[in-house]
């Protein structure tokens, strides 16, 4: 260290910013493009998957059917949760979370066939929320589903 200036130099002229001679570069080099490779194969649905998630869960109260069908104001709160929490699973841990990008699509089709099973008579504004919510889901998450098996074949 005694050898580099407060510009970044040592004395030969190099940058010592340069890790070629490094004894463990090939390693590190390998395992940079493994972490990055398999990284971010959803990240381009990772956050409107969380968003689908957040408003799933706080849409009873945006679209006012709290007093009407209380089972499915729980239902929607729990499932958005799921959705959001594996949204941000994808974000933190994408490598390990690759193969549960069809659990959304599974809670997608959920929410949509859920609106009849466990709400009341609901009205048009619950069923049109649920279902485009539901669809929502599905197509992000056949999206991310189909980005993590493209990317396991290359």
């Amino acid at each position: 260290m005694s050898n580099i200036s407060h510009t970044g130099r040592d004395v030969s002229g190099h940058t010592g910013r340069d890790i070629s001679g490094h004894p463990d570069a090939d390693e590190m080099r390998a395992r940079h493009d493994r972490v990055i490779s398999g990284r971010r194969t959803t990240a381009m649905a990772d956050a409107p998957v969380l968003l689908v998630g957040l408003y799933c869960a706080v849409s009873p109260w945006v679209l006012h059917f709290t007093a009407n069908q209380p089972d499915l104001v729980t239902h929607n709160l729990v499932i958005g949760i799921a959705i959001a929490v594996l949204a941000l699973c994808f974000t933190a841990m994408p490598e390990r979370m690759t193969g549960m990008s069809l659990a959304i699509v599974a809670l997608g089709a959920w929410l949509i066939v859920s609106t009849w099973v466990v709400g009341q008579s609901p009205d048009t504004g619950v069923i049109l929320n649920n279902v485009i919510v539901g669809g929502l889901a599905v197509v992000l998450g056949a999206a991310c589903a189909g980005l993590s098996m493209k990317n396991k074949k290359t």
